[in-house]
């Protein structure tokens, strides 16, 4: 039975409102349904992690990153974690929500529609599909 998490919810309202530029500017065209009636919610709690925007429908975590998550190794662990709990993981760079927001926004569509679905990693995206367990 699901209850109220008074330590997850405090800490997911105190990174809300926290949130970057880039979070903010890309939230904006998230919520409400705005991308093809996806619902994101933000602050996600998946185990001790905190996803920055998440789509419960598509198992998608969208995460924003500075230049300090550059080869980061938590960022691995984190993303490996959030993989065997079912979840796909995208990365994009913060410049990206202010140079090219328009690319984010489709790519997350090819995400949440099947379109892509192999792991990608460049300088500015990195895509991390979620371990399916009931394959061999």
């Amino acid at each position: 039975m699901r209850g109220p998490q008074s330590a997850q919810t405090s800490r997911a309202r105190s990174l809300r409102q926290s949130d970057n530029d880039a979070e903010a500017r890309l939230w904006s065209e998230l919520r409400n349904r705005r991308l093809n009636g996806f619902k994101f919610v933000r602050q996600f709690p998946i185990g001790r992690y905190y996803a920055d925007f998440a789509c419960r429908e598509g198992n998608l975590v969208i995460e924003l990153d500075g230049s300090q998550h550059a080869d980061s190794a938590y960022d691995r662990r984190r993303d490996e974690f959030m993989n065997v709990e079912g979840w796909s993981v995208a990365r994009f760079a913060n410049a990206a929500a202010f140079d090219d927001m328009t690319g984010i926004l489709e790519t997350i569509i090819a995400m949440l529609d099947g379109r892509l679905t192999k792991k990608t990693i460049s300088a500015e995206f990195s895509f991390h599909p979620a371990f399916h367990r009931d394959l061999p």
